[in-house]
């Protein structure tokens, strides 16, 4: 019964369809031990269409932001992108899939501070 609300609410974002968009940002702390903690988490998982990880041992080396790209990530970002930017950030992907992730976000972000914008950043890929 607790759950019901909140559900409703992310339900909410599915329904405007040709009334625009709505956009939920929620946050969950995993790993805390708690059983309870850890069920509403899958409850909710698999209603958002993003989710960002953080990671604990990339703030505490002062990176930010502290994403770990590898858990990260958009489902149907195929719908959201053109073809030609999703295969350079595929390609930007496989560049650094053999890298830490606390490598990998230092990596991309000196990459993407190159660039004053994502498209052109896209373009200058080769490939």
């Amino acid at each position: 019964r607790a759950m019901e609300i909140p559900r409703k609410i992310f339900a909410a974002a599915r329904n405007t369809e040709e009334a625009g968009s709505l956009t939920i940002v929620a946050t969950a702390l995993i790993e805390t031990g708690s059983r309870m903690d850890e069920l509403i988490f899958q409850e909710f998982k698999g209603t958002g269409n993003m989710e960002m990880v953080l990671d604990r041992k990339i703030s505490d080396q002062r990176i930010y932001p502290a994403i770990d790209i590898f858990l990260s990530g958009t489902r149907r970002e195929e719908l959201l992108l053109q073809p030609w930017e999703l295969e350079k950030i595929n390609l930007i992907r496989r560049g650094l899939a053999g890298h830490k992730p606390e490598e990998a976000i230092q990596r991309l972000l000196m990459f993407v501070k190159k660039f004053p914008t994502n498209t052109e950043m896209l373009k200058g890929i080769p490939g």
